[in-house]
């Protein structure tokens, strides 16, 4: 996992957990990338990428004073009340990425925040996790519990989770009432090329960039996303 740091203030001052930036930059891929704001700081703000393919190798390949076309904040993020006790963050692989400005809000709503970080393997987990308490899990065992994030996280007053659909489809299950950060395309950010629909319970689609990408878990259906997509991350 790398780390990017912008100069974006505008930015940086008013992004709240689980919006994302769409960033372009030249030469470069023709739709911008869309990537979770994973911290801010003043007047910078950071996100985070794996190295996937050339977009990314051109992304990581720029010099510090370069300048990328930065679009945002974007989309709904998470709704985090003032008075909540206790919130648990789940986050699977790259789904970490809104997971720090979430646990800062938690914190400053009054919450004891308990961060729960899973991966494949102990060499792919986080190692910026933040919260009162961090709990690990791994599917081979390596490091932390053997299993699911979902197998290991305690009940909390409030859920917020983002990483592969299937892990949320398993989040939704056990916590309907929790906001997930879903994993979809997004190419333009703002609503007009319709490349991010999610298909809700109720019928219909809503745009993630728009009217997402943070949603009540029981409102999506789980069975008509794809299992693997790649939120946060450009291709």
């Amino acid at each position: 996992m790398f780390v990017i740091g912008m100069h974006g203030p505008e930015i940086a001052s008013t992004v709240r957990a689980g919006q994302f930036v769409n960033l372009g930059w030249s030469p470069g891929p023709l739709l911008r990338r869309p990537f979770s704001v994973y911290r801010s700081d003043g007047e910078h703000i950071e996100v985070v990428l794996n190295a996937v393919g050339t977009g990314t190798a051109q992304l990581l390949g720029m010099d510090i004073g370069e300048h990328v076309s930065c679009l945002g904040p974007l989309g709904r993020g998470f709704e985090i009340r003032p008075g909540i006790r206790t919130a648990v963050l789940i986050s699977g692989g790259l789904g970490v990425a809104p997971m720090p400005l979430a646990a800062r809000d938690a914190r400053q709503a009054g919450a004891h925040v308990t961060w729960v970080h899973g991966a494949r393997t102990a060499v792919e987990l986080c190692s910026e996790t933040e919260g009162d308490e961090v709990i690990w899990a791994t599917d081979d065992g390596t490091e932390g519990s053997r299993g699911t994030v979902v197998a290991a996280a305690p009940q909390a007053e409030v859920v917020l989770a983002c990483g592969p659909n299937r892990m949320l489809a398993a989040v939704a299950e056990r916590w309907p009432e929790a906001q997930v950060a879903v994993e979809t395309y997004m190419g333009c950010g703002t609503g007009v090329c319709l490349g991010c629909a999610v298909p809700l319970k109720r019928g219909g689609y809503d745009r993630a960039c728009r009217e997402g990408p943070v949603y009540r878990a029981a409102d999506i259906d789980w069975g008509a996303l794809p299992s693997h997509l790649s939120y946060a991350v450009t291709r």
